[in-house]
This record gives structure tokens, sequence and C-alpha cells, in this order.
């Protein structure tokens, strides 16, 4: 089972508190360092192999320099993150480009990165190449198997409903009209489930794409020269949840690998990953003041925090640890349901929870909040988004992102005739 300890102490958060205001988001960087490593370590066995991490998880600069310096990539699903990721210094093929319903500009931009694009449908091939003046030497296609995704007796995900990728027929048409427009290098993507809690979906997903690559030089001679296996791979959300294993991970995809890839010619083919989640939502905390207490039908602790600086429970019901930091070792002999200031009953970040009993000026940590946090935001009800902070190795602590101000929220209106104050 999993351990749910903050990677801060209560004095720790007081500390930084003093000088950054609650709430704040905070990311331990020793602790990034350590599953980027990890996770090269799992896969050091394919010698082509690069994660790729979705920038929209957290997509904040000091954060991807970070994981450049681990050797990671970078994977765009906009213009935007594009912008960023030149900034950070990716370039070329260290550059993916994963995007659906894509304007034509945003593919002549990443182009001009060099960057590699991710094909999300057969009928942008024209569009692909109007955009870049000539196809790309190197294009990848992302595939959608449909039906339901299953391991075991175990329903995962439904590709069938996603509004992703290629069918299976199309993606034979797609290899052999990109090949007739110039394309010499092929890549192969599919993303079948999300947060999983099983080391098998990998090696499932793995099977699938070895095999269905391994039919495709057969039916159009073209062999595939990477393999993205995207994201999927999930993090312990719940204190009784099993962390993935991730050497057991690698060793699994070394294994259909070997079976299936290697006796089809294609031993060569690189490997890559798009772990978001894996790589950063342990490695990041909402930090949060309790400021109030109700009493009526349910017990209410309310905090300085709300959905728009976490709005996964919100959207999807998601579950996030809750510590009460300085009351670590304490019994969870109250049950409350953790709210926010929004004017929305579902601005919860927990529903009748056991914790320690609150009182108002406590720091709560909510965890997990690494990826797809901060970078959900938004500005409902006036609200304005928090600082985000990062715990340097050093046990220093360096502000990556300001608190936003009223200043902020106004900038983007005509405020002609008007005065803010």
């Amino acid at each position: 089972m999993g351990s749910k300890r903050p990677f801060l102490t209560g004095s720790q958060a007081e500390r930084i508190a003093k000088d950054y205001p609650t709430p704040f988001h905070i990311y331990d960087e020793a602790g990034i360092r350590r599953t980027a490593r990890e996770l090269n370590a799992a896969f050091s066995w394919n010698p082509g192999f690069k994660e790729y991490f979705a920038v929209k998880a957290t997509p904040n600069p000091v954060i991807l320099k970070i994981l450049r310096e681990e050797g990671c990539g970078a994977d765009c699903s906009s213009e935007t993150e594009l912008t960023l990721s030149k900034a950070v210094g990716f370039h070329g093929h260290e550059i993916m480009f994963s995007s659906n319903e894509t304007p034509e500009r945003e593919f002549a931009h990443a182009n001009a990165l060099g960057a590699i694009i991710n094909l999300d449908d057969v009928t942008l091939i024209d569009r692909l190449e109007k955009a870049c003046g000539g196809m790309p030497e190197t294009v990848c296609c992302r595939y959608n198997p449909g039906g339901e995704f299953e391991i075991g007796n175990f329903i995962m995900d439904h590709p069938k409903d996603a509004k992703y990728g290629m069918t299976r027929p199309q993606l034979t048409e797609a290899f052999l009209r990109l090949k007739k427009a110039g394309v010499r290098h092929f890549g192969l993507h599919a993303f079948l489930a999300s947060n999983t809690l099983t080391d098998a979906y990998y090696p499932v997903l793995a099977g699938i794409l070895f095999r269905t690559a391994a039919e495709l030089k057969e039916e159009t001679g073209i062999g595939v020269s990477f393999i993205n296996l995207s994201g999927g791979v999930g993090v312990d959300y719940r204190p009784e949840d099993r962390p993935n294993d991730i050497r057991a991970i690698g060793q699994g995809v070394r294994e259909a690998f070997e079976q299936i890839l290697v006796p089809a010619g294609l031993g060569g083919t690189a490997l890559f990953t798009e772990l978001g989640r894996y790589m950063l939502a342990g490695n990041g905390a909402l930090v949060t003041r309790a400021v109030a207490e109700k009493h009526i039908y349910k017990e209410y602790i309310g905090v300085d925090a709300c959905a728009c600086d976490l709005m996964r429970p919100a959207m999807y019901g998601a579950y996030h640890h809750i510590t009460v930091l300085g009351k670590e070792d304490e019994p969870c002999g109250r049950v409350y349901d953790v709210v926010g200031g929004l004017c929305e009953n579902n601005d919860k970040f927990a529903i009748d929870r056991p914790l320690p009993a609150i009182d108002r000026g406590d720091l709560l940590y909510i965890h997990d909040t690494g990826a797809h946090g901060h970078s959900m935001g938004y500005n409902y009800n006036g609200k304005l988004r928090s600082a985000e902070l990062l715990l340097c190795e050093d046990g220093s602590v360096r502000l990556i992102r300001r608190a936003e101000t009223p200043a902020d929220y106004f900038a983007t209106l005509d405020v002609t005739g008007y005065r803010f104050e």
C-alpha cells in the first residue's frame, strides 16, 4: 500500500506561508528528478526511449526545465504550449505535437520547430501538407482501436466513445498516403485508459500497438521508427491504493517487445511515453488554510482555496487525500466536508472525510495536485489563481509563478471609462 506522507512539514509550510500567503501550489524538485530517473531506468533497455512530458499537466517553464535536464521531451497540444516549450529550450524531435481539431497555423508552427506531428485523423493529411508547404519527413499516426478496453474481466475505458485517433483501416490508408507524399519515418501512438493502477496496463497496450505495427509492415511495407505508449500509468491518490511499479511495467513492455516486434524485424523501434500525471501528480501539493467552520446538517471546514485552484474534485468527483499539517499522527475522529468559497455546491475538496479535529488557522495539505492542478485553474466568481512554488533540492523555496492580482483579472477587458480600485 502507498504512503500518503507530505513532502512538507507543518513548520516548513508555516515559514513558507509568511512569504507566500495561502493558497499555493508547491512542487518537490527532488521528487520530480527521482521519478524521471526511475522511469528512464525502467526503460533503459530500449536505446531510443524518451519520455515526452505532457505539458498540459504542469505548464510551468521551471518544471519543464527540470524535466529537460533529466532527458525528457515535451508533448504539446496547442500553439501556446509549443511556444512555451521552445522558450524552455526544447527543439526538433524533443517536441511531440499531439493535437486534435487542429488549425493549420498550429501545424505550421509545430513543423517550423521541427516537432514530431502526431496526426489525429486521416482527413488531416492534405491539410497538414498544405500547412507545412510540403509533407514533413516524420509523422506519427494516432490509433483508436474502438470497442471496450479490457484487462481480464475489467473494462478500463471505452475507446469507441473517444474523439481521438484513427480506425484500423484508416491507419493503413494513412500510412500509404503519407509514404506517397514523402514521409520517410513513421510513428504509432494510442491512448486507451487513464490513471490505471495495474502494472498490466502498459504491457497490454504495448502488445496492441506492437501487433498493429507488425501488421502495418506486412500490409504496407512500412516499418515504424517509434511507438508512443502515451499516458495512463496512474498514481495512488488514495492511501489504500497500491502504487504502480514502474520497473515491473518496463519489464512487461520489454517482454512484449521481444515477443512481437523483434520477430517482425522491428527490433530497432524506439519507445516513447507521455506520463504527465505519473511524473508530477505526487510531486505537487496544494496548501490551503482553514478559515471557517460551519455546523448545520453536516460539519464543514472552509478553506481559502477553492475549485478554481483545483477543479478535479468538482469536475470528476476525484479523490485527493488531505493531511492536516502538524496533526499527521492524530486520530481522524471528525468527519467533514472540506469546501471552498465559490457560489457552487460542488466546490468541495472532500465529502464526509474522516480527519483530525481542525481548527481555524490550520494548514491543510491536499496531496497529488502536481499534474492537472494549477493548470486547470480558472477565474469564476472573480477568484484569482494562486502562486506556484518550488521546494528546491537544497531545501530553499522559489517562487515560479506569482499569484494573480486584480490587475491581471482586469487586463483583458476594455476598461475605457471605468476605474477599478
